[in-house]
């Protein structure tokens, strides 16, 4: 069977409900927290998406999975507006069930002030989280690893009050 049609098939198995059921209603409040509380830290806004599975269009492009799961989440990170922060610093947490993938996009302001391999190796250290089902867990990495890139690059200036530029609530689809 080819490679596609597994990975067809691999996406139709899971549905909307599967980001519900790796992401429940309470975790999700504690991950929207977590943001809150990182986003008081540094002048940087992130965001989480977690997807069941991609879109059947995604699915027959003759690319590799990995390929394809980058293209995806710089769609939703246009989507979700969050390269529209003042300071271009806005951050997408992406996670793909059905792959068990995560991928991270830094609008210009802080992708330029880190290497290409530094985002790898963050990506990495999380995987294995995810790779063993700890959403959580691996989500929570995430936060705190971008939270200090952005604290290091982005740091919340002393007496101002920083606008929210962007929902803290994690997307499931």
């Amino acid at each position: 069977m080819s490679n596609r049609i597994k990975r067809v098939l691999r996406h139709r198995w899971l549905d909307e409900s599967a980001a519900q059921r790796a992401i429940p209603a309470d975790m999700l409040q504690r991950l929207r927290q977590r943001v809150a509380a990182s986003e008081q830290r540094h002048g940087g806004e992130i965001r989480i998406f977690v997807e069941g599975s991609l879109p059947l269009s995604y699915l027959w492009r003759r690319l590799s999975t990995k390929q394809i799961i980058r293209q995806r989440a710089l769609s939703i990170f246009g989507k979700l507006r969050v390269w529209d922060t003042a300071q271009n610093n806005g951050v997408l947490i992406y996670l793909l069930l059905a792959e068990r993938a995560i991928e991270i996009v830094a609008d210009r302001g802080l992708n330029g002030c880190v290497s290409p391999q530094m985002w790898q190796s963050m990506v990495a250290r999380m995987q294995a989280a995810f790779q063993a089902q700890q959403f959580e867990d691996g989500l929570t990495q995430a936060i705190d690893e971008v939270s200090t890139l952005l604290t290091t690059h982005f740091p919340a200036k002393s007496g101002q009050i920083k606008p929210n530029e962007l929902p803290d609530e994690p997307v499931l689809k």
